[in-house]
């Protein structure tokens, strides 16, 4: 199953990475699976689990860590954001 992972604001920043596309794992079927799998990736990959609240969407919807994952899904993780 190949997903689009896509990433933002300081996310983006400190994995200097904007996006990349993933075959996933065999059995690998949520977002929360999926999280803990880039985290295992170590270094700056480490953020997906460290960032307080950090929020996902499923194709452009706000997702939970059961939110099923199917094949051509777009997903985005991004920090929370402030503004002035």
């Amino acid at each position: 199953m190949a997903i689009r992972v896509l990433y933002f604001a300081a996310l983006r920043e400190s994995l200097d990475c904007a996006g990349e596309t993933l075959e996933l794992p065999e059995g690998m079927r949520t977002l929360g699976a999926l999280r803990e799998h880039l985290h295992a990736r170590g270094g700056a990959w480490s953020a997906l689990a460290q960032t307080k609240n950090l929020r996902a969407a499923v194709n452009r919807s706000m997702a939970q860590p059961d939110s099923t994952l199917a094949d051509g899904d777009e997903v985005a993780f991004f920090p929370p954001v402030t503004g002035g």
